[in-house]
This record gives C-alpha cells, sequence and structure tokens, in this order.
C-alpha cells in the first residue's frame, strides 16, 4: 500500500521550528482536551473521573530513562486521543518530551499535506490500515521504545462504535517483542467518550456527559515471554502470547470499568 502523502518526519526532531511548531501544537491540543474533559471541578464542558491515574503519572516521572512505557485501551471515539491525554498533569500534557507517541490511521489523519505536518507535529504515526506489522510506522514506534520512549496503541485497530469484541492487532506483540527493553506495559479502559463526540452525524461535541477512565496495573509479561522461549516459539508466535495476554488483562479490566461506570451514571 502507497502512502497518501509523503513521510512526514525529518531525521532530527530537534530543530528549533520543528519543536516550536510541535509544542504549539500540543499545548493548544492539551488545553482544548482540558476544556472539554474536565476531571476537576468546576467542569466546564464534561465531567470526568479518573481511576488509579497514579499509575501512569508515577512512570511518566520517575522510571528510569531507559525503560520504554506502551499504554493500551479500548477505541470508542475519535477524540479518545489526544482527548484522554487531557486527565494528565500539565506538565505532562504540555511537554513535548514526555507525551506519547501514538499511531494513527494513515488515511484518516494523514490525507494532505498540511494535515499531515499537523498531526506529526502532535507525535502522531501513520499506520497503514492492513499494512501488516511490518511497516514503517511500526519500525519507527519501536525506534522511539528503544530511546526510552512512550507509545500508546489502540490494539483494537478501528473505533469500537458498538463495544463489540474486536480480537487485538498483533502490532502491539511486536512493539513489545522487539524493543530492546521490556517496555512497562500499562492498560486503561474508558467508558463515556462516544458521547462526548458521537461517532454519528453531525459529529459535534456535547455537553454534561460523563467519563471515566480506569488504569490497570502493569501488565507481567514475564510468564508469557518465558513460555515463548521455552516452546521455542517463532516471531508470530511470540507476537500472538503477548496480544493474547494484554487483551486477557484488557477484556478484565472492561468488566470491572463498565460496572464502575454504571454505578457512576446511577448516582449522578
Amino acid at each position: 500500500m502507497k502512502d497518501i502523502v509523503p513521510w512526514p518526519f525529518p531525521k532530527s526532531l530537534d530543530g528549533f521550528l520543528w519543536r516550536l511548531s510541535s509544542r504549539f501544537i500540543i499545548a493548544t491540543v492539551g488545553f482544548i482536551g482540558k476544556f472539554i474533559l474536565s476531571n476537576s471541578t468546576p467542569y466546564v464542558m464534561n465531567s470526568t473521573r479518573v481511576v488509579n491515574r497514579h499509575i501512569l503519572v508515577d512512570l511518566l516521572d520517575s522510571r528510569p530513562c531507559h525503560v520504554p512505557v506502551i499504554t493500551v485501551a479500548n477505541h470508542t471515539s475519535c477524540f479518545d486521543d489526544p482527548g484522554l491525554w487531557s486527565i494528565l498533569p500539565i506538565r505532562h500534557v504540555f511537554n513535548i518530551d514526555v507525551i506519547r507517541w501514538s499511531l494513527t490511521a494513515h488515511n484518516i489523519c494523514f490525507t494532505n499535506n498540511m494535515h499531515s505536518q499537523f498531526f506529526a507535529r502532535g507525535k502522531c504515526v501513520p499506520v497503514v490500515r492492513g499494512g501488516g506489522v511490518y511497516q514503517r510506522a511500526m519500525d519507527y514506534c519501536i525506534q522511539k521504545l528503544n530511546e526510552g520512549q512512550w507509545v500508546h496503541v489502540f490494539p483494537e485497530g478501528r473505533v469500537n462504535m458498538d463495544n463489540s469484541f474486536i480480537r487485538f492487532k498483533w502490532g502491539v506483540g511486536r512493539l513489545i517483542a522487539e524493543s530492546k527493553v521490556m517496555p512497562i506495559v500499562v492498560p486503561f479502559w474508558h467508558c463515556g467518550m462516544d458521547q462526548v463526540l458521537p461517532n454519528e452525524y453531525p459529529y459535534r461535541f456535547q455537553w454534561g456527559k460523563q467519563v471515566l477512565v480506569n488504569f490497570g496495573q502493569p501488565i507481567d509479561l514475564k510468564e508469557v515471554m518465558q513460555h515463548a522461549k521455552d516452546v521455542d516459539a517463532d516471531d508470530m508466535l511470540t507476537r500472538k502470547m503477548i496480544t493474547d495476554k494484554i487483551q486477557e488483562e484488557m477484556m478484565n479490566l472492561k468488566d470491572q470499568t463498565e460496572k464502575m461506570y454504571s454505578k457512576l451514571k446511577k448516582t449522578s
């Protein structure tokens, strides 16, 4: 599959103009996100309750600099990313050296040069849906993980409009398996984002909705990796084993979060 536009990232991201424009875009989008998804009183457009936020915040603040982080989440709205990151403290949301890299659909966000430059400066990486686990976007994210950075993945691979079961794509398995240092994998599940920005015409932000974001404990993949080694698993099987473990943990987190969200709605 051919790229819609040329690869948007220069060889070095340390240029003054690149960093200046990236900082402006990330800060602006972060501010808008905090306006739309308030997680502290007084609420502005919508109220967001966050459970166990400290799990991710502590990792971003205090993990060794060479240890990468991967976050995985369900995908219910086009505003999930960047909107959900507004729940983090300003020191993370507005910091271009800390905020996540995110795999983003190339046929939606990278359809022309202007969009491409905007999303690239927002640290979005154009991934080709259906292009498989071996493509430039995946290589680029592995490079970022090997630099000790944070990469976010929606392993469902698309917006899940009806909350149905979708088998996770194996790309997340490759990111983990091929990182030089084992990433810390933080799962979270959220409810209500499809009410904030519905997946139907006219696609407008809503007011007065409730969002719940629930972070789980980092997923322990040591047993999976050891088992893959013991059975002499090839690359494909290893990716599958890792991805299956992540999906298992995410389904448990889904059940827990949906029960919490139901109670939240009843008491509001």
